[in-house]
């Protein structure tokens, strides 16, 4: 996990054990539960932590901001988030009961108080945040519809507050209704393979 570092060179000694205890933790659960592709465990810190950290490339959370994760599954782009901005509170939502049991227990384990997990269909909540994540988990009219009334009307950064989506493929369909949408391929940060086709879709609400 070693290239992590190459790309983030600003973990504390703290942060850099958060990450570290992540693949035993994730690991043991797999065993138990799916929460992660068992053939995907050998490219834990590739394909699920680089890639949720690849947000922090595109935009810095401001200490004190809010994000939502859609959708977080095992809790992913979330949890990587969370270590990597502590100041930040992560609302991390999924319908799938065993996988928020998988993220309180990475929470407790690692002390990531700045972490609250949600087993709930995230059109329940009420709430307001800056930003909703989310990784390859429907199009994104459908977050839209799910979401938009989430995001805050209060501007903390130096973009628009909205929603940034990892996703892979072709997107021209999908994003075809939305012209202000901009997309960015993870090439651009990363050299690894699994990057190529990998992209980051950022999409500001007014």
């Amino acid at each position: 996990m070693n290239f992590i570092y190459d790309y983030f060179s600003n973990f504390n000694s703290q942060q850099k054990l958060q990450l570290e205890s992540l693949f035993e933790l994730y690991k043991n659960w797999n065993s138990r539960i799916n929460v992660i592709s068992r053939k995907d465990m050998d490219y834990f810190y590739l394909h699920h932590v680089l890639h949720s950290l690849s947000i922090s490339k595109f935009l810095t959370f401001k200490p004190g901001s809010s994000v939502l994760d859609i959708g977080t599954g095992g809790g992913f782009p979330g949890v990587p988030l969370a270590i990597m901005f502590p100041g930040v509170h992560f609302h991390l939502v999924d319908s799938i009961g065993k996988k928020i049991k998988v993220i309180n227990h990475v929470k407790e384990k690692l002390a990531l108080d700045n972490i609250t997990a949600y087993n709930e269909r995230v059109e329940n909540l009420n709430f307001k945040v800056d930003f909703a994540v989310c990784r390859a988990v429907a199009p994104l009219q459908t977050l839209i519809n799910w979401s938009a009334d989430k995001i805050s009307a209060q501007q903390n950064h130096p973009i628009k507050n909205g929603f940034l989506c990892l996703k892979g493929g072709d997107l021209k369909e999908e994003l075809s209704p939305y012209g202000n949408a901009r997309i960015v391929s993870l090439n651009e940060y990363y050299g690894e393979a699994f990057f190529e086709t990998k992209k980051l879709v950022y999409y500001p609400l007014d």
